[in-house]
């Protein structure tokens, strides 16, 4: 699933807004490589921030060495320029009581802080008759530019029966209320699909990625349980300026459209909730993931001819451009006719179906990725595309889009199989200590 551009050039140098420049910060092996006495030392430092760059680090910005601010005006990992690695995970929460999930989300918000500045999880444990606090599997490596996002499920405001465990059901979001419309080409698995919190771990190197939701998840023990998970890799998006546009498992570029992070009109207007949007008390800053688990008959594809791919997305495969000419990033001309008299972009393609000029100018931020999931009982890939989205509202920004989609030549190859939306807080300010603190403490 895409969306397409408006054809307008894209600046190669620009940041993020709300994105600091990459750094180099305080890792493992400068921490461990000090000993017990200045890893607790270092940790003791950094309980009011992130580490500043120092210790081993050459300040250089290759991808390994690679850290973003945990606390801002938004979360990380949304406009953060996509990394090539994905684990995310849903979560319901066990917890019987508002405290006990205040608790959890101290105790998630605290590691995180640390993990995505390359720090372990917490100081190791003095005595060895204890199990360490970190599992260890990353000790060696860098923070590989990894992010952690938190977000909230409905059913953390009122769960399947209808009950209001936390006391939140009147904090409940209009646009996470709704549940999407069923979709034409779909085959919806409600035990993937869902959940009270997710967990969005994204980095360079898939080890940090696992390392990261591996010690959230040992953390939330006698809190909450693992409800699904999914791995991605290979971004199929680009958030970040000057990001070179991926590849899908199809073979086409994806993402030609989506949201940079220094669009900063359009991250206004369809990405960020606004002062005057509902539940703006605690999620002005925030924005919502819509994700959905897309499988592609990449055998069915495969054998297609060139031109009826090329006509099924209404972009050449090569090149990106759209079917009207020009190159990638040249607005689509739907008006322009073959010899033959016939729209040289078919009404039916993607790029016709998706485009912003097609409906009402609405864009979303993709920050999808591939999964395979082996091979089913008849050798076939068993793959696809993780697709995300964050949006300023499901109701006017996802769902109109998604159901244009069963008009879409591409539906033909896709199946749909999970379907999830999060609420996404906004970051923490100054003062805070965990994520979601304005939802659960009441303030504004």
């Amino acid at each position: 699933m895409d969306q397409e551009s408006t054809g307008a050039p894209r600046p190669d140098s620009a940041e993020p807004p709300g994105q600091a420049t990459p750094t180099t910060g305080v890792n493992r092996r400068t921490l461990l490589a000090g000993g017990l006495a200045g890893g607790v030392g270092a940790l003791a430092g950094f309980a009011g921030g992130r580490v500043s760059a120092g210790g081993g680090g050459s300040g250089d910005s290759r991808p390994d060495q690679l850290t973003y601010p945990f606390r801002g005006e938004h979360q990380q990992g949304v406009t953060t320029p996509a990394q090539q690695q994905m684990h995310l995970t849903a979560f319901d929460v066990t917890a019987r009581d508002r405290d006990s999930l205040i608790d959890l989300l101290t105790a998630w918000t605290r590691a995180a802080e640390n993990l995505t500045s390359g720090l372990p999880v917490d100081a190791m444990r003095v005595s060895k008759s204890a199990p360490p606090d970190d599992t260890g599997e990353a000790y060696d490596l860098e923070a590989a530019g990894l992010t952690i996002t938190f977000g909230f499920g409905r059913t953390l405001f009122r769960d399947a029966e209808g009950r209001d465990r936390f006391g939140l059901g009147d904090r409940l979001p209009a646009p996470l209320a709704e549940d999407i419309p069923r979709m034409a080409a779909e085959k919806i698995d409600a035990g993937r699909s869902g959940g009270d919190l997710v967990v969005q771990a994204c980095a360079e190197d898939p080890l940090v990625a696992l390392h990261a939701v591996h010690n959230l998840t040992r953390i939330a023990f006698g809190w909450a349980t693992v409800r699904w998970t999914q791995l991605g890799y290979g971004r199929t998006s680009s958030t970040g300026a000057g990001q070179v546009t991926p590849r899908n498992l199809f073979g086409l570029k994806d993402g030609t459209a989506s949201l940079r992070g220094d669009q900063e009109d359009l991250l206004r207007d369809f990405v960020w909730v606004g002062e005057g949007d509902d539940a703006a008390d605690w999620m002005a800053g925030g924005t919502y993931l819509c994700a959905r688990k897309i499988r592609m008959t990449m055998e069915v594809w495969d054998e297609l001819p060139l031109r009826d791919q090329e006509n099924s997305v209404g972009r050449d495969k090569v090149s990106g451009a759209p079917l009207s000419g020009g190159d990638e990033f040249t607005a689509p001309d739907f008006l322009k006719r073959t010899t033959g008299g016939s729209p040289a972009i078919p009404e039916s393609s993607h790029v016709a179906l998706m485009h912003p000029t097609r409906n009402a100018g609405v864009h979303m931020l993709r920050r999808g990725y591939n999964y395979t999931d082996g091979s089913d009982e008849l050798g076939r890939l068993d793959a696809g595309l993780f697709f995300i989205a964050f949006v300023r509202d499901p109701r006017r920004h996802f769902t109109p889009l998604l159901a244009r989609m069963q008009f879409d030549l591409l539906t033909e190859y896709l199946q749909h199989l999970t379907s999830s939306v999060f609420a996404i807080p906004p970051g923490l300010r100054e003062g805070e200590t965990y994520v979601g603190q304005r939802l659960l403490t009441g303030a504004v």
